[in-house]
């Protein structure tokens, strides 16, 4: 079988499917050939004699590459644009594993159905235990985390830890995270070995005893609790909606950083600062809205902008993952690798459709859509 490695298009992504230390690793099986796009691990630091070294056939276009491809493997879903339109170079039968959002992109999806692609969705994985070791969403969540403290700091004109110093003492920063899933708790850490004062809130209870073991204190509001199925967030009621931005409004008044990480799949991320809010905080403080491409939590970002408002940087940046490309691409490689394992099975695929793990993330096959995108699918999703 030939695993394809092309180089990701999409603006801004730097990162790369497969290192040359997951190549090694696929390579150990005979019917495996690992076919890598010239320069698809540049921008990541892997170089194309890395790849040759750990036994990749380096092809020089993505023409050549595409054409040989029996699975292709991504980051970014299929490019689809006049002048670049990677779905075309998808030959009948073969299969591809990206992170496809097919909730969101329906029209790739029936085209890929029309075109006999068996394709693999990654941010389908189910949320159970022997799927963790190809959590994508998890391991880019980690990283942006880490990442927007660091944006937060570099935007900041305060120090982060308290100083004493022969000026006085400074006291430290006190930063405000909004979402304890990974990406939450992963900026938490952050901020904390930083020396910042955190505090953070989540609807869901569980994520107290994640919280306050990273050091932060966790914020609650009476009757606002919305666990779902997989231990994500559900959607809150209109009423609990309102004593949620209650308890964000009076804390947020204190705070220099805020990081927001509300994303309910499928839908527009959930509003958590208003106007109002932003206009009480004090000059110089920092918002950095990693929902941004899915509309923002707070209602003044905008899209991989920074915008100024009263004094108040808000910060609305994309796809952060990419700005790390080695690690990033490390962490999403050693993911692949370990669904790859699962899913080629001598030299071919491994549909074994009782698999919860093949069965979740495959979405098209044989010219069908097995994972059909419905309404209620698209808008009863659950915060990531």
């Amino acid at each position: 079988m030939n695993v394809a490695v092309p180089r990701e298009i999409v603006a801004g992504e730097q990162r790369v499917a497969l290192v040359p230390e997951s190549v090694k690793r696929l390579k150990k099986a005979d019917d495996i050939e690992i076919l890598v796009e010239a320069g698809a691990g540049e921008r990541a630091s892997f170089s194309d004699q890395e790849y040759t070294e750990a036994g990749a056939r380096v092809v020089p276009d993505a023409g050549t590459l595409w054409a040989e491809a029996d699975l292709v493997v991504k980051i970014q879903r299929p490019l689809v644009e006049q002048g670049n339109d990677e779905a075309a170079g998808l030959r009948a039968g073969a299969g591809l594993v990206c992170m496809l959002q097919p909730a969101l992109n329906t029209e790739l999806v029936k085209r890929l159905a029309d075109g006999k692609i068996t394709a693999f969705s990654l941010d389908a994985l189910p949320r159970i235990t022997r799927a963790q070791a190809m959590d994508v969403l998890s391991s880019m969540s980690t990283v942006a985390g880490y990442k927007s403290v660091l944006l937060a700091a570099a935007a900041q004109g305060k120090f982060f830890p308290m100083l004493v110093t022969a000026a006085g003492t400074i006291p430290p920063l006190k930063v405000l995270i909004l979402g304890a899933g990974v990406a939450g708790l992963q900026a938490i850490a952050t901020a904390r070995r930083l020396g910042a004062v955190v505090e953070a809130f989540d609807v869901r209870p569980a994520a107290k005893e994640q919280v306050e073991s990273l050091g932060a204190r966790f914020l609650t509001a009476e009757a606002v609790e919305a666990e779902g199925a997989g231990g994500y967030a559900r959607e809150l009621s209109e009423e609990q909606h309102k004593r949620e931005l209650e308890l964000i409004h009076e804390h947020i008044k204190h705070a220099d950083t805020v990081i927001t990480t509300a994303l309910i799949p499928g839908r527009p991320a959930p509003l958590l600062i208003t106007e109002p809010m932003v206009n009480d905080m004090h000059a110089g403080s920092v918002i950095v809205d990693l929902a941004a491409e899915m509309g923002g939590n707070c209602e003044l970002t905008e899209k991989d902008r920074d915008v100024v408002r009263d004094g108040v940087t808000i910060m609305g940046p994309v796809n952060l993952p990419a700005t790390m490309p080695v690690h990033a691409s490390q962490m999403f490689s050693r993911n692949v690798t370990a669904f790859l394992n699962l899913l080629i099975k001598d030299g071919g695929l491994n549909l074994d459709f009782d698999d919860e793990i093949i069965r979740d993330t495959c979405i098209t096959h044989d010219g069908n859509v097995l994972h059909q995108p419905t309404k209620q699918a698209i808008e009863g999703g659950s915060e990531g």
